[in-house]
């Protein structure tokens, strides 16, 4: 079992990637569990961000158990820290150990450089670009190897497709 980070901030194309590739490669995906759990940003606690923590956790656990070869996930535990310090000013300490209890095999980057969306949650757009390097940094400071993830919907698939070939993670594909 391979488990793919689909990583970066919001209106990206994360979750569209997770959910295509899954279908394509006979899958499962795990997406936001944020977005299921009624949560307003302006009256976010350091429980709810606890409880969004051990949601995402739970669920990429328990999706593990039945996907097909390779897992896309298309949030992390990085990424709840990031808005925890966005929104709370301060992360708890409880994310940073659940973040030890999964390890990706691949973390793709998705940029910034396609439209944003207001989808009634998201409220960042004006800070697209502080954002991403906040996402950049927290690889950076990690260590952790990525591909970028940049163009159309169609070279964003081809990049991903190809690194994945080139892992051995799927089989050969002309592209």
């Amino acid at each position: 079992m391979k488990l793919i980070c689909f990583y970066g901030s919001e209106s990206v194309g994360k979750s569209t990637m997770a959910i295509r590739l899954a279908k394509l490669f006979r899958t499962e995906f795990v997406p936001e569990v944020a977005r299921e759990m009624s949560l307003n940003n302006d009256t976010l606690t350091a429980e709810d961000i606890i409880r969004v923590g051990e949601a995402q956790t739970a669920r990429i656990l328990e999706k593990k158990k039945t996907a097909n070869q390779l897992l896309f996930c298309d949030t992390d535990l990085i990424t709840t820290q990031i808005y925890s310090r966005i929104y709370l000013g301060v992360v708890p300490p409880a994310l940073y150990e659940l973040e030890k209890q999964t390890a990706y095999d691949r973390y793709f980057f998705f940029d910034i450089d396609c439209p944003w969306t207001d989808d009634g949650m998201r409220d960042l757009g004006h800070r697209r670009e502080e954002v991403k390097n906040m996402f950049l940094e927290e690889l950076r400071k990690r260590k952790i190897p990525f591909i970028w993830v940049r163009g159309n919907w169609k070279e964003r698939e081809e990049i991903i497709l190809k690194e994945l070939e080139k892992l051995r993670l799927i089989p050969r594909h002309d592209f």
